[in-house]
């Protein structure tokens, strides 16, 4: 089978395109014939400083495709079913960058008939870690879904990113009004394709004026990309019992918080990487994702405030570049290309 596999860290020339052998699913796995494969920040970022096996590693963890081979223990009956796919790398060599990928049958979740393959590679660690950051507060529920947030408001930094998108739809499916951050007109325009009720440039803005006019108590929840730079707009909007969640990296940067201002509020600053979370929370998150997808609350494309950026397996390396770059909007493999 054709894949990309790296076996060495550093810059995206070190990926390879190989023909491997296809692997077998092992008990409790399932093997994937790979259509779309999605690229993230902790994809490029894993490439350039982990250390592969001996055997070299197939890096991406999000993905789409059909089952097409079970191991012992795994229901027959998944063979033939479309999935989408998360986690296929997280300390395991075969990621989603190749033609087939092994994975543990729960890393998979059916996608259905209509959602396309595009959309499956695109929810993975985008949508988790939304999810993850939509309710982590005390003051919201742990799950998401239609009426969950009703009377609740979202803020997203960064309304046009990966996340961000994710965190406006999954919101809005929940009945929250959500106010999105954007750095430009054309991101504006995304996030309001995404479903944001309002749009704050924070270039011509005062974020803080702009969200205590629409939400004079506070937020409820802050989907956070950027804390070290945010964090003083963010200590003055959280409300009552709200939570600002980080999930994103500054390069090492260090956040400071105003202690006393956050005491009276009872405000929590929520540290979220997805690989890490706590295991209801992730399988949570993943019931309900797969909940959106089956409802069409979830969409993909520049209508939907995520353009996709496409690239063939022989161009990972692009890919994982454009990434790393802050291509706007979802950036995908066409295995199948």
């Amino acid at each position: 089978m054709r894949a990309i596999s790296y076996r060495r860290s550093g810059g995206p020339d070190v990926l390879e395109l190989l023909d491997l052998p296809v692997p077998d699913p092992g008990p409790g796995e399932v093997r994937v014939r790979v259509a779309f494969s999605g690229v993230n920040p902790t994809d490029w970022k894993s490439r350039s400083t982990a250390q592969p096996g001996p055997e070299g590693q197939v890096p991406n963890q999000d993905g789409a495709g059909t089952v097409e081979a079970v191991g012992q223990g795994v229901d027959p009956a998944m063979t033939g079913q479309r999935v989408w796919i998360w986690e296929a790398a997280w300390q395991r060599r075969w990621g989603t960058a190749a033609e087939h990928t092994v994975v543990p049958a729960r890393h998979v979740v059916l996608l259905g008939e209509d959602p396309s393959f595009e959309l499956g590679a695109a929810l993975g660690i985008p949508f988790l870690t939304a999810h993850r950051c939509l309710t982590v507060a005390e003051s919201l529920p742990d799950r998401l879904g239609p009426g969950t947030l009703t009377g609740h408001t979202v803020l997203v930094q960064g309304g046009a990113g990966a996340v961000g998108n994710a965190a406006i739809q999954l919101a809005r499916w929940s009945d929250a009004t959500v106010i999105a951050t954007v750095s430009s007109p054309r991101k504006a325009q995304l996030a309001a394709a995404a479903g944001a009720d309002h749009v704050v440039n924070y270039r011509a803005e005062d974020v803080v004026a702009e969200v205590r006019k629409i939400e004079p108590k506070g937020v409820d929840a802050i989907v956070e990309v950027s804390a070290a730079v945010n964090a003083a707009t963010d200590a003055q909007v959280i409300g009552m019992h709200g939570a600002v969640a980080m999930y994103a990296d500054d390069g090492g940067a260090e956040v400071t918080v105003p202690v006393r201002a956050q005491m009276g509020p009872n405000a929590r600053w929520q540290f979220v990487l997805v690989y890490t979370e706590p295991e209801r929370a992730k399988v949570l998150g993943i019931e309900d994702v797969a909940t959106a997808v089956a409802d069409g609350a979830i969409r993909v494309g520049e209508d939907a405030g995520l353009p996709l950026h496409v690239f063939p397996l022989a161009e990972a390396a692009a890919a994982h570049q454009a990434v790393q770059d802050g291509a706007v909007g979802k950036v995908l493999v066409d295995v199948t290309a």
